[in-house]
């Protein structure tokens, strides 16, 4: 038989059809006794997957359906020969050389068709919710890096490139990974670019109190007059405060003193080993509580007006609980962006927490040490694989670029560390047994908590694409909380979703006219009108609402024994993990 003759290709088909099923077959089985840890797919330490799956068993129905999906369109691929099969709708293989190569072209084309069965397969695993969402999530990892555009072989972009500058390109991302090696983490961005203090955190201000745990600065009003109330910012201390800093015009805490607010905010230490004994008790009390009751002195004012950003709301939360169990109510509304109180929907995060993994970092951790900002960074990153890793390995490695100045890009790689006692109290008592919404049953700086006793306004924000605090998690407060509520959903996730300023005109937020909260966020939604723009002017209409009346604004910052200590940011957010 030749190359041209009908029996040629009735033969090659017939076994084509045969090593499908055969491949098939192996598929399964490989599938079931695959290493589904990190480790097995080459990635970093990931405590809470399985090392192995356990005993898997499909759906039939599925299995059925999604083998001969799968036959279909392999032979789909066969009959195309290597005609180069047009690769469209996925953004690691937009550019035109994947397409104008062969080889590539079908190289992608094959990946793209086997990267659905895998993780059709990881769907009709007929198991509990848990597990089937841990096989889902390694098999995403094990899919990603196995990406043909992830291998310089393979690249038909990056080996363009390659020929098209004489090898320059090669030179630089081997450049780049030098670097990258040497600086502990993949850059995002050109870190060289950015300085804490001269083109990030700029808004101008003084530290003036500071404590082995934080630094509180008092941002210079841009108003003649200013809100009796003044306006406390609690950041996540899991990150740098100025997330909400970044520059003069998307900056939350400009926004607030530009709106005539009396605006202060908790700058975390980034803690070292000296630090590793700290727990959440300490966070509270020695921290949150303790900047509230110094912003009070400052101003003078009986109470105060706070906001407190993801683990920062929980953190500002709890402590409005306690204070409420010693019958103290200095703060009288609060707003809470993406923030859990209510654990039940955590999304994907769930997927590293149970009993074992929690009892591992209590033993780790729970009495003293360190837990590496480094890790938690890359832990958060290979939740959105494509975008957060492997777009930059390509892009700084495999094609030797310089990836462009983005400022919360580098505030992303400006990672802190945690405490381990505060970091495994958190665990166990928010992500695995949900205790903070469970009247009276955990104990908080000597107080038993109920977060049903913190009856004021409240402002509750969530993103609709959030992975981090599904937008039913950040939703599920306002069925905890007792006060008058306002909730507000914005486009966009956990980070682009708050970080919305007016005057970009970008994006949507929802909210429902008739202030109506149902039990769930899809009820909520259902009644929701959408608006264009930033959701940061309804916001500052609800705020101004509780700010009490205007006075002028003071000449300078602190007052008695708090004075100013240095310019603002400080020093604490320039210390590196």
């Amino acid at each position: 038989m030749t190359q041209n003759s009908p029996d040629f290709w009735n033969q090659a088909a017939k076994e084509f059809q045969q090593s499908m099923t055969d491949g098939w077959t192996k598929a399964l089985d490989s599938f079931k006794t695959m290493d589904l840890s990190a480790a097995g797919a080459g990635l970093p330490s990931m405590p809470g997957l399985p090392s192995k799956a356990p005993e898997i068993h499909f759906s039939p129905e599925k299995l059925q359906e999604l083998q001969q999906q799968y036959s279909k369109e392999a032979m789909g691929l066969f009959a195309e020969g290597f005609k180069a099969p047009k690769v469209t709708g996925d953004r690691r293989f937009a550019d035109a050389s994947w397409n104008e190569n062969p080889m590539a072209a079908y190289a992608a084309a094959v990946y793209l068709l086997n990267s659905r069965t895998l993780m059709g397969l990881a769907e009709a695993v007929d198991a509990d919710e848990k597990t089937r969402n841990r096989i889902r999530f390694a098999v995403e990892q094990w899919v990603a890096a196995a990406a043909p555009s992830n291998f310089l072989a393979f690249n038909a972009e990056a080996q363009k490139k390659a020929i098209e500058t004489k090898g320059e390109s090669i030179a630089k991302g081997v450049k780049n990974l030098v670097h990258d090696i040497r600086q502990g983490h993949v850059s995002m961005t050109d870190e060289s670019l950015f300085e804490v203090g001269k083109n990030v955190a700029t808004t101008e201000g003084a530290v003036v109190f500071e404590s082995e745990l934080f630094q509180l600065i008092e941002y210079k009003p841009l108003t003649a007059k200013v809100y009796e109330k003044p306006f406390l910012l609690v950041p996540p201390c899991i990150n740098k405060f100025y997330i909400l800093d970044l520059q003069p015009e998307n900056s939350v805490n400009r926004y607030a003193v530009a709106e005539g607010h009396r605006t202060f905010v908790v700058s975390w230490r980034n803690p070292d080993a000296s630090l590793g004994h700290k727990t959440w008790d300490n966070y509270i009390e020695d921290a949150v509580i303790k900047a509230i009751s110094v912003t009070q002195e400052i101003t003078g004012a009986p109470t105060i007006n706070a906001l407190g950003f993801c683990v920062g709301g929980t953190m500002l939360s709890t402590a409005l609980a306690v204070l409420a169990a010693r019958g103290e109510k200095p703060v009288s509304s609060a707003t809470l962006l993406t923030t859990l109180l209510d654990f039940t929907d955590t999304g994907i995060l769930d997927v590293f927490i149970d009993e074992s993994f929690v009892k591992y970092r209590e033993a780790e951790l729970g009495k003293g040490g360190l837990m590496k900002g480094g890790d938690l960074a890359s832990t958060f990153s290979f939740l959105r694989p494509n975008d957060l890793v492997w777009n930059y390995v390509v892009g700084n490695y495999l094609k030797g670029e310089t990836p462009p100045p983005f400022d919360l890009l580098y505030w992303n790689s400006d990672s802190t560390n945690l405490p381990g006692p505060f970091y495994a109290w958190y665990l166990r008592n928010t992500y695995l047994e949900n205790n903070l919404i469970k009247p009276g049953k955990v104990t908080v700086c000597g107080q038993k908590i109920d977060m049903n006793k913190v009856d004021i306004p409240f402002y509750i924000y969530g993103s609709r694409e959030d992975h981090i605090v599904p937008i039913g998690g950040s939703y599920a407060s306002t069925q905890v909380l007792p006060g008058k509520k306002r909730f507000v959903m914005g486009a966009s996730g956990h980070i682009a979703g708050v970080i919305n300023p007016p005057a970009k005109n970008k994006r949507s937020h929802w909210i429902r006219a008739d202030g109506k909260l149902p039990k769930t966020a899809e009820a909520w939604i259902e009644g929701a009108q959408e608006h264009a723009g930033s959701w940061w002017t309804d916001w500052s209409t609800w705020l101004k609402g509780h700010a009490g009346k205007q006075i002028a604004a003071p000449k300078t910052y602190g007052k008695g024994k708090y004075k100013a200590l240095m310019a603002a940011p400080g020093s604490y957010v320039k210390a590196k993990a």
